[in-house]
C-alpha cells in the first residue's frame, strides 16, 4: 500500500490517493478508503488550529481492476 498527496496551493486544494495491491479473492477497496480517509482525517486534525473551514469532500474509488467485477475506472 502507498499513498500519495498532491499539493495545489494555487486553489488550496490536496488530494490524497491510496494504491493498495492484493492477491486475495477479495477486494481491498475498502482499506484503500480507509487509508484515504484517516489520512485526510489526520491532515484536519493537525491544521484545525490554522484554519476551522478545512473541509473532507468526495472519497470515492477512482480505479480496481481484477476480481469479479473486472475493471472499473471512475468516469
Amino acid at each position: 500500500m502507498g499513498i500519495e498527496f498532491e499539493f495545489d496551493t494555487k486553489n488550496n486544494f490536496l488530494e490524497i490517493i491510496a494504491k493498495c495491491k492484493t492477491n486475495d479473492k477479495t477486494g481491498i477497496e475498502m482499506e484503500a478508503m480507509t487509508a484515504v480517509t484517516l489520512s485526510a482525517l489526520t491532515i484536519y486534525d493537525m491544521c484545525k488550529s490554522v484554519d476551522k473551514a478545512i473541509s473532507i469532500s468526495s472519497v470515492c474509488l477512482l480505479k480496481k481492476s481484477g476480481g469479479k467485477s473486472g475493471t472499473y475506472i471512475k468516469k
